[in-house]
């Protein structure tokens, strides 16, 4: 996941409304998003391989969502999957700050992420590059691949326009698919520097990539309203053609199984 825009707890229909693009290479075998067979709790897609996830929700209202941090310079080439972060919050019985206070101890052994680990009573977040738990506070936020609000150019944009789509009452899925199919470049004298060439800065730098061989490869949007009733849609893309895709949805109640 490569960006993820967040309103949590600040709309009057909704709890939390979350958009995420998954940005990974197109030959990265993955599965959409589903309730998971072998555990049956569990809404999420799945990457084939390594087995983690990116982003998802349990029917007992368990969130997480996970972005890398992007600094090439860091990287440990034999460090173990970051969506394995996920798929072990959610696969487990601990509160969010219970489990990434755990996670401390081993944060370093992974490339640089930003995780979400969240409930019904509050979100977390933690990132291994500054090692320091946040419970976020009410309001919009936004995770590229920076610390979270790093006001990157799609970051801004991304939070601007979540919040221009929940302006009503109800959220408008189209405008919010809209917004995450963004694909405007931002000006270069905008651009973060993380290590990577200009160009790739370029690339990189608008809401949806589409490049040759990596680009993004789903959009998710949930929204959970105030009587935790989750909707959860997911659009996965043809690869290099975004104006082909698969859609997937689904709802339930939290503590009820699903529908």
């Amino acid at each position: 996941m490569c960006l993820i825009l967040l309103a949590y707890d600040c709309h009057p229909q909704y709890w939390l409304a979350a958009a995420a693009n998954r940005d990974e290479f197109y030959n990265r075998q993955t599965l959409p998003a589903a309730f998971w067979p072998e555990e049956p709790s569990i809404l999420a897609g799945r990457d084939l391989e390594q087995g983690g996830t990116w982003m998802g929700i349990t029917t007992a209202g368990q969130f997480a969502a996970l972005t890398n941090y992007r600094d090439p310079s860091r990287n440990k080439p034999q460090a173990p999957s970051r969506g394995h972060l996920v798929q072990e919050y959610l696969s487990g019985s601990s509160s969010p700050e219970y489990y990434l206070q755990n996670l401390l101890d081993e944060a370093e052994l992974y490339n640089g992420f930003n995780l979400l680990a969240g409930s019904l009573e509050a979100l977390y977040y933690l990132s291994n590059r500054e090692q320091v738990i946040r419970r976020l506070d009410r309001g919009y936020h936004g995770i590229s691949n920076s610390l979270i609000n790093v006001p990157w150019p799609k970051v801004t944009k991304g939070i601007k326009g979540l919040a221009a789509s929940l302006s009503g009452h109800e959220a408008n899925w189209e405008e919010l698919f809209a917004l995450m199919a963004d694909k405007e470049l931002a000006r270069d004298v905008d651009l973060p520097q993380t290590g990577v060439s200009l160009e790739m800065e370029r690339q990189l730098s608008s809401i949806f990539i589409e490049m040759p061989q990596y680009g993004t490869r789903s959009t998710t949007v949930m929204l959970i309203d105030r009587e935790n009733r989750v909707q959860f849609r997911e659009r996965s893309f043809t690869p290099e053609n975004s104006e082909t895709w698969q859609e997937v949805g689904y709802s339930f109640r939290i503590g009820d199984y699903k529908e």
